[in-house]
């Protein structure tokens, strides 16, 4: 029988996945508050996470859920609304006798600050701010559902329509602390959405994975190769961004699991992007 997969909260990055998973020969159903028109081969169905009453559009015989809403304000009402409530209100809702496994998309935000140092999976969540917080609190309450879950907690994403900070560098925008330094970590969204197809599917899993690409940098060292790459001043000495904490993020599981990356440095994958060779050191 062919996969019957659900992504709740569809919005750029459940795309890509929807994508992937159409060409693995799946039937995907797409929810979000306003979908798009046309025949792109993905069942869309509108509503809203948040709203349990236009949940009812959810089909039968679903196989696999991905669970990946992307809250429309940077608000803790409103995540609360999205992550807590909408998880509840799916699993109200859908008919789960069919269901073998679902997949959270949760956030690298559930740490603390660790001054540097290697975090992994094994690592005890801290959260420093109110998104961490309550994607925790999130992560907890699928651990009370009965099925067989996954959650992949991603670093920060970038790729098509997410180069905000390259237009910030060329607009002069931007600082990053230097004494002492902040670690950054990122993930290409391509490679965010072909890690949650992997994790999947896959046979033997582990409970929880880091999505984050090979190279935790300092962030001075990303910001300054960045501008370098567009023609842009080094960036100057400024505060470490607050709620997030310095760490370097290991993605060794997930690579252990047989997952394998296509732009595994950010700074080759935003070359890419814009069509640029990077500067020689």
């Amino acid at each position: 029988m062919a996969e019957r997969i659900l992504i709740a909260g569809c919005g750029d990055l459940g795309e890509r996945v929807a994508r992937l998973l159409l060409a693995r020969g799946g039937e995907v159903y797409a929810l979000r508050r306003n979908p798009p028109r046309g025949d792109d081969g993905i069942h869309w169905l509108s509503a809203d996470l948040a709203s349990p009453e236009t949940l009812t559009v959810l089909p039968e015989g679903i196989t696999r859920l991905i669970f990946t809403p992307a809250p429309d304000a940077r608000q803790a009402d409103v995540y609360r609304a999205v992550f807590l409530d909408g998880l509840r209100n799916v699993f109200d809702a859908l008919d789960t006798r069919s269901l073998q496994r679902m997949l959270f998309v949760s956030s690298s935000a559930v740490y603390g600050e660790h001054s540097g140092e290697w975090v992994d999976e094994a690592t005890m969540p801290a959260p420093l701010s109110f998104n961490g917080r309550i994607l925790r609190e999130a992560e907890l309450a699928l651990s009370a559902y009965p099925v067989d879950s996954i959650v992949l907690r991603l670093a920060g994403l970038y790729g098509p329509g997410r180069l905000q900070l390259i237009d910030r560098l060329r607009a002069g925008q931007v600082s990053a602390p230097r004494h002492p330094r902040h670690w950054a970590n990122r993930i290409h969204v391509d490679d965010a959405a072909a890690a949650i197809v992997h994790l999947l599917m896959l046979h033997d899993h582990q409970a929880v994975y880091l999505g984050t690409d090979d190279t935790p940098l300092p962030m001075d060292v990303l910001y300054d190769d960045l501008a370098a790459l567009i023609g842009a001043p080094k960036v100057p000495d400024g505060p470490s961004p607050t709620g997030i904490g310095s760490k370097r993020l290991s993605n060794a599981r997930l690579k252990a699991s047989g997952f394998r990356f296509r732009w595994p440095d950010a700074r080759m994958g935003y070359a890419a992007l814009l069509d640029k060779p990077l500067p020689s050191a």
